[in-house]
């Protein structure tokens, strides 16, 4: 399968109004929104566990990157509340799974194969930072590195947010909303920008809290 696997384009996916598509685990569920590959992929992809349901133990080859949207992910290192962030790195290996149900937002096959860095971080509660001369804007870090910078943030209401994307950008709306290019993005609506495009939007009367990653598509090959 390929989609959405052209990385020198923009693309849109407003996965909240998407129909839930079933995994092969019963119970679970996923909104495709980037895919290149089968069962096996380079995917990004909002997913819903009902209650009691679970994947098999697997190792994740490519590794894994996910947040938690709502309800408690779990596995055996642990619980994972709404906001958590977690890295697992190539090699690493789980049997994830929810008592309660959940949704998480998850990116599979995007590492570098030499990454071995977890990162696990509860951001419930965590207070967030200024973003330098970026006045309307506050930050949470979740990770950075040499090829990417992933971060939570928040836009105050109405704020005309600018973000240069030199090495490409997703965001994906967790709360609020915004306007960009004439279109609305709300919860879970998803947006992914090519490297050497520009992000030009204006926050909703309620603000916005995003997913950001940037500078990560600066080496993808696109597939159409």
């Amino acid at each position: 399968m390929h989609l959405n696997a052209d990385f020198s384009r923009r693309a849109v996916v407003h996965a909240g109004r998407l129909e839930w598509v079933a995994s092969p685990m019963p119970g679970v569920h996923r909104r495709m929104l980037d895919r290149i590959g089968d069962e096996v992929a380079r995917a990004t992809s909002v997913v819903r566990y009902a209650p009691d349901s679970h994947f098999s133990m697997h190792v994740h080859d490519g590794g894994e990157e996910f947040l938690v949207l709502d309800g408690v992910f779990q596995d055996e290192h642990g619980d994972y509340p709404a906001g958590s962030y977690v890295r697992n790195p190539p090699t690493s290996s789980h049997t994830p799974g929810s008592a309660a149900g959940c949704t998480i937002f998850v990116k599979l096959w995007q590492f570098d194969p030499a990454d071995r860095t977890e990162v696990r971080i509860a951001t419930a509660g965590r207070g967030f930072g200024p973003a330098g001369d970026r006045a309307s804007v506050a930050v949470l870090p979740l990770f950075r590195d040499a090829s990417e910078d992933v971060r939570l943030e928040d836009w105050a209401p109405g704020a005309r947010i600018l973000v240069p994307a030199p090495g490409g950008l997703e965001l994906l709306v967790l709360a609020g909303s915004f306007d960009e290019r004439g279109e609305r993005f709300t919860e879970q609506s998803w947006l992914r920008l090519p490297p050497g495009a520009a992000f030009d939007g204006v926050a909703g009367p309620e603000g916005c809290r995003v997913w950001a990653k940037s500078g990560h598509l600066a080496a993808v090959r696109s597939l159409g």
